[in-house]
């Protein structure tokens, strides 16, 4: 029998399973499930009881080959839980297979010297007396801080001061929102925000490129996760807030913060299948919608109602709804219509809001430049989700319309996300798209603009990381063939092989290409997407589309665009 610990780690803040941090370890089980977790339940609470937090709670989460268990714990000790759940699936072990049993003599007095180093009972003062004055209140290692903003005071953690000694009205809030989902999130977080200054705050938002207050960029980056949510909150100049939430982190961490006014789910596809026990859609929906536990029970979910499956997922809540729709006769956009809930759709050529008296119009797709004039359907999406975000936080339409008609959706406001470009030769124009798309949801928004944008040829520069499955891969490229490339440049991704060897997954895309009918001879690989994309402005001619889906280097990319557009200007000039 197969037993195998493959992860464990804390979970910070509310997660999949329940609101309580937890040490939690994954675990692959060969076989019936059943005796392990009983044994390993068994183990945890004679390892509780003889650390001294018997009153702690477990449970857990069986998946195909394995399960996640956890241990729910104060947040003064989760590095000494994470010690004890690895115990107790030791001991699990020893008692459902050969393994070694874990000698108490020796054990107990690790635990607990362990749990005394730990144990910081200032920090639960101090988080006990924030939540009773419903104060927000951040922690991490090496910070925790009370209030959202310029309200906001942090201590070290061995340096926290009493809760009897505090100003607690001078700890205040900022509206926040949280936005996730498979695709679109960045660009609805960005929308989000531009309205947010257009309604004259200092918009703060976080997403998986960069953390930014205003014009102010904090730094460059990766934080969509729970510690870009922390730093965001405690600069002293945000005074509205909008956060990118992404899968890896919410099922790494948890949730970074514990409250939120609006919280946005934009749709669920199949993407990082077979992380963390996450095997389907229909696993990874309820992990998306982890974002309404830091929903106040009159805080609404902004939901997108053409996509089935969260639609579906909504029906077994009884969080408050705002519905969003391309569709103006989406059966449940017309019920909130008709019940006089807030809800937006397009109408004809216009963004339709419905709440707070009649339906009206508030903003022009042609006036929306992310839109191209409506040609880019997802882009409507996340306009519509923005829209409904800040009527959520009570900002006026003039804002909604100036934000969005300020977001113009290039490599400034938008990096590496819909970024077109121009360059004109002798006899035609070149266009230039700098895309994310790295999923077949994603890929198939994507071949929905490219469809309609006239070229003579597509030129299509795909990679993929290597910690996707193979069918994720595969669909993936049969939605890129939607587009019909003409030439497709197949880059490698060093350093994102993630257990693959180097050109694995690039040979997985141009075979899988070819069975979909790209010529042979039109595909070709090559070793990062750097050297790919120098190919294809090499190689462009008047009336090209080069459609470059730049995943990794992408700051390099569009680098050379600008290059290859300057060298033509230069000898127009």
């Amino acid at each position: 029998m197969l037993l195998k610990m493959t992860d464990s780690r804390r979970l910070t803040g509310p997660n999949l399973y329940w609101d309580r941090p937890s040490a939690i370890i994954d675990v692959e089980i060969e076989g019936s499930p059943e005796p392990v977790i009983q044994a390993w339940e068994a183990a945890v609470k004679q390892w509780l009881d003889q650390a001294g937090y018997p009153d702690e709670k477990t449970c857990f989460r069986v998946f195909e080959g394995g399960a996640s268990l956890l241990i729910s714990a104060p947040i003064d000790v989760l590095y000494s839980m994470c010690e004890l759940n690895e115990l107790a699936w030791a001991s699990a072990l020893s008692a459902c297979s050969s393994g070694p049993k874990p000698d108490p003599d020796e054990e107990v007095p690790r635990l607990t010297r362990l749990f005394d180093e730990e144990r910081n009972p200032s920090l639960l003062n101090l988080q006990a007396a924030a939540h009773e004055h419903r104060v927000p209140f951040l922690w991490d290692d090496d910070e925790v801080s009370l209030g959202y903003g310029k309200t906001c005071r942090s201590w070290k953690p061995d340096e926290l001061p009493a809760p009897c000694g505090l100003n607690w009205s001078g700890f205040g809030t900022v509206p926040l929102a949280l936005v996730t989902g498979t695709n679109g999130k960045s660009t609805t977080v960005r929308m989000t925000a531009a309205i947010m200054t257009a309604a004259g705050f200092g918009a703060g938002l976080t997403s998986t490129d960069f953390i930014r207050v205003g014009n102010r960029l904090i730094d460059s980056g990766d934080y969509s996760g729970t510690g870009g949510a922390r730093m965001l909150m405690r600069q002293p100049d945000v005074e509205m807030a909008v956060l990118e939430v992404a899968r890896g982190g919410l099922l790494r961490r948890g949730l970074g913060v514990e409250c939120a006014d609006v919280a946005v789910v934009t749709n669920v596809a199949a993407d990082h299948l077979g992380e963390y026990g996450i095997h389907s859609v229909q696993d990874l929906i309820p992990v998306k919608f982890i974002v309404r536990r830091a929903l106040s029970a009159n805080a609404p979910l902004v939901l997108n109602a053409d996509d089935e499956g969260v639609a579906a997922y909504a029906d077994t809540l009884e969080n408050a709804v705002v519905w969003f729709s391309l569709d103006p006769g989406n059966t449940r956009l017309q019920k909130s219509v008709a019940g006089g809930q807030t809800a937006a759709w397009l109408e004809r050529d216009w963004l339709m809001l419905a709440g707070q008296g009649d339906p009206r119009r508030v903003a022009r797709i042609a006036e929306i430049p992310a839109t191209m004039s409506g040609i880019v359907r997802h882009n409507v999406r996340n306009a519509l989700a923005a829209m409904c975000v800040a009527s959520v936080l009570d900002i006026g339409d003039d804002a909604i319309r100036e934000g969005l008609a300020a977001f113009k959706g290039d490599e400034h406001d938008n990096p590496g996300r819909g970024n077109w470009f121009e360059h004109r030769l002798d006899g035609g124009i070149v266009r230039i798209l700098v895309d994310f798309a790295h999923n077949q949801h994603g890929m198939e928004a994507l071949a929905e603009t490219i469809n309609q944008v006239p070229s003579e040829r597509v030129i299509l520069l795909i990679g993929q990381a290597g910690d996707r499955l193979d069918e994720d891969i595969a669909a993936l490229v049969r939605a890129a063939c939607s587009v019909r490339p003409d030439q497709l440049l197949v880059a490698d991704l060093p350093g994102y092989e993630r257990g693959r060897k180097p050109f694995e997954v690039a040979e997985l895309i141009r075979s899988e290409a070819i069975r979909n009918g790209v010529p042979a001879e039109g595909t070709r690989i090559f070793p990062s997407p750097q050297e790919a994309t120098a190919e294809a402005l090499r190689s462009a001619q008047p009336g090209d589309l080069l459609v470059l889906l730049a995943l990794t280097q992408r700051a390099e990319a569009l680098a050379l665009v600008h290059d290859y557009i300057s060298r033509g200007a230069s000898r127009h000039g």
